[in-house]
């Protein structure tokens, strides 16, 4: 009896620790989040197709705080998820890593066409140095706007892989952009100031850097690493 009570008190205790950490993570910033996720997702140099997803979404969170100025290439970020996670949803055994995927549509011809789960993977990590570079910038440079932030990320890794119809969508979004001030705010999480944003960004850089550019080996190994939007 005292076996089992000691069971049910200990389970009992790790379910309130569960809680416990749920609820904190609630404040956290989104910068934060990734910065966990970066740090649970590898897998022996390859990286997860979940911890993928995870850090998508999390920086379709960042864009949204833009507002809706982002919202051409935050319906493409979402489309690119929404078919990474059907794949995954099919057999999330059979290919539980991003190599795994790219290598099975290679080996089947399709990595190259328009709804490639290769496609989704390579825009997400694009749309993640773009991401990766906004906020780089934006703790370099405090004297900059908020819209030449936007604008100084996107030349550096997005537009050259953007045809005119892209990069027009994106000039007039650029017009719309929000002050600066109002962005990092958003950034913060809850009882953060711009120095612990600050302090979050260097920690992010170091971990996503890496993992961005192990995925772009991946495809220009493959010979996709030059496919451009329209």
């Amino acid at each position: 009896m005292k076996a089992a009570a000691d069971v049910s008190t200990d389970t009992k205790i790790w379910k309130e620790r569960e809680v416990q950490e749920r609820d904190e993570k609630k404040v956290w910033s989104e910068i934060k989040l990734a910065i966990e996720e970066l740090s649970l997702g590898s897998n022996e140099g390859d990286f997860s197709t979940l911890a993928f997803l995870g850090l998508s979404n999390l920086l379709l969170q960042v864009l949204d705080k833009i507002g809706p100025t982002m919202a051409v290439l935050r319906l493409d970020i979402q489309r690119n998820i929404e078919r990474l996670e059907e794949n995954n949803a099919s057999d999330p055994s059979k290919h539980p890593t991003l190599t795994g995927i790219v290598e099975k549509e290679v080996r089947e011809g399709t990595a190259r066409k328009a709804e490639s789960c290769a496609r989704a993977i390579l825009w997400l990590t694009r749309s993640m140095d773009f991401s990766l570079a906004l906020l780089e910038i934006l703790e370099k440079d405090p004297e900059l706007s908020l819209q030449q932030v936007v604008e100084e990320a996107y030349n550096s890794t997005l537009k050259p892989w953007h045809g005119w119809i892209s990069s027009a969508a994106f000039k007039i979004a650029l017009k719309l952009i929000p002050e600066r001030k109002i962005f990092t705010s958003f950034l913060m999480g809850k009882g953060q100031d711009y120095s612990m944003l600050k302090d979050e960004i260097h920690k992010l850089v170091p971990l996503l850097r890496p993992l961005l550019d192990e995925i772009h080996c991946l495809m220009k190994k493959f010979r996709l690493d030059r496919l451009k939007s329209t």
